[in-house]
């Protein structure tokens, strides 16, 4: 799997889930950086087969009027520090590949956590 994270997402992600053996970009590494437009990202993402991860619902949006992205996966967790939203990611990787692996073409996947994985 393929993916691209959107800027509100820490670097340190892409980081980890290279770990993982994925193979991932993040905005940063596009030429105009965090200012990547949301568009830039899109086309990005479905020329190299990449899923979208992302905070933001412009992207829900954007997939509901156009069809693109092909693939979302749309973290929404609300505001919670870099360091737990990490820990989310190694907590339930295994929820996340799921998810973005039940469809071959066209999907949009919410991956819902709630706070009660820090109680």
């Amino acid at each position: 799997m393929k993916f691209i994270i959107d800027a509100q997402l820490p670097y340190r992600l892409k980081q980890w889930l290279i770990g993982q053996g994925l193979d991932v970009i993040h905005t940063l590494d596009l030429p105009k950086k965090q200012l990547t437009s949301d568009i830039e990202i899109i086309h990005t993402a479905d020329r190299h087969d990449r899923i979208v991860i992302t905070k933001d619902s412009d992207f829900f949006k954007h997939n509901i009027l156009h069809q693109k992205p092909k693939r979302i996966l749309m973290i929404t967790t609300g505001n919670i520090i870099n360091k737990d939203l990490l820990r989310l990611f190694e907590t339930n990787f295994g929820s996340m590949l799921n998810c973005v692996g039940k469809e071959k073409d066209l999907y949009f996947c919410v991956w819902e956590i709630q706070q009660k994985y820090f109680q």
